[in-house]
């Protein structure tokens, strides 16, 4: 039986999204804030993590990015703020989906399946991927250059291992939310420009004249098939 953890300080949204999961078959355990939720989400118990952005004690983007550290457990956000950076600050903490309250419990339900669904194919892509001097290994989600350790968050680890199984490939920034995340219509595409950013620095890329990560303006960006 799949299981989820529902963090919300709100007990009725607790209470509506657990009666949908488990009449969905999931067997559910909840948390009232972000301290508590992370402890029970580090646990190892739960296959995913339906968290509210907004939480006493520590607020649901801090609570995934702690929890990125340690765990590629599935999360949904839920939030009741819909601005670019909202959108930006839930990308930026490693969530896989999220939802805008008020939300459709069976849309949450249906996103959760599909969240595990890709959790699931993932899993199942675990050849080493090399260009280069960067390699990416998906069964340790460790990354290199020239044999140095980077550290990426698990979106940037994702986004990077889409682009290098089809390296010198352009892809989109809506093609790239879709392949990383499983969706691109509601959610702003620039957010992509900000891992981006973060992946260079980490990679030690020159925007000017990139190693590894070349934009191709007016399209989107791609792994350098001929980088060094």
């Amino acid at each position: 039986m799949p299981t989820a953890l529902v963090v919300d300080d709100e007990a009725n949204i607790r209470e509506l999204v657990s009666v949908y999961l488990t009449s969905a078959g999931f067997a559910v355990g909840q948390a009232e804030d972000g301290i508590t939720g992370l402890s029970r989400a580090r646990s190892g118990e739960f296959d995913i993590v339906v968290l509210d952005m907004m939480l006493p004690g520590l607020d649901g983007a801090s609570v995934c990015r702690q929890l990125r550290e340690t765990s590629s457990v599935p999360v949904i956000m839920l939030t009741a703020r819909d601005t670019e950076l909202d959108k930006i600050a839930m990308l930026e903490s490693g969530a896989d989906d999220y939802l805008t309250k008020p939300f459709s419990p069976p849309e949450l339900v249906a996103r959760v399946r599909a969240v595990l669904r890709r959790a699931a194919a993932g899993t199942q892509r675990q050849e080493r991927l090399s260009v280069g001097g960067l390699t990416l290994d998906p069964a340790t989600r460790e990354a290199t250059v020239d044999g140095h350790t980077i550290e990426l968050t698990a979106k940037e680890f994702d986004l990077l291992a889409v682009m290098m199984r089809d390296a010198g490939v352009v892809f989109s920034r809506e093609r790239l939310l879709e392949a990383a995340w499983g969706f691109s219509d509601f959610v702003d595409s620039r957010g992509i420009d900000v891992h981006i950013k973060h992946m260079r620095e980490k990679l030690g890329d020159n925007a000017l004249a990139p190693r590894f990560l070349e934009t191709v303006r007016g399209v989107g960006y791609r792994v350098r098939k001929d980088a060094e």
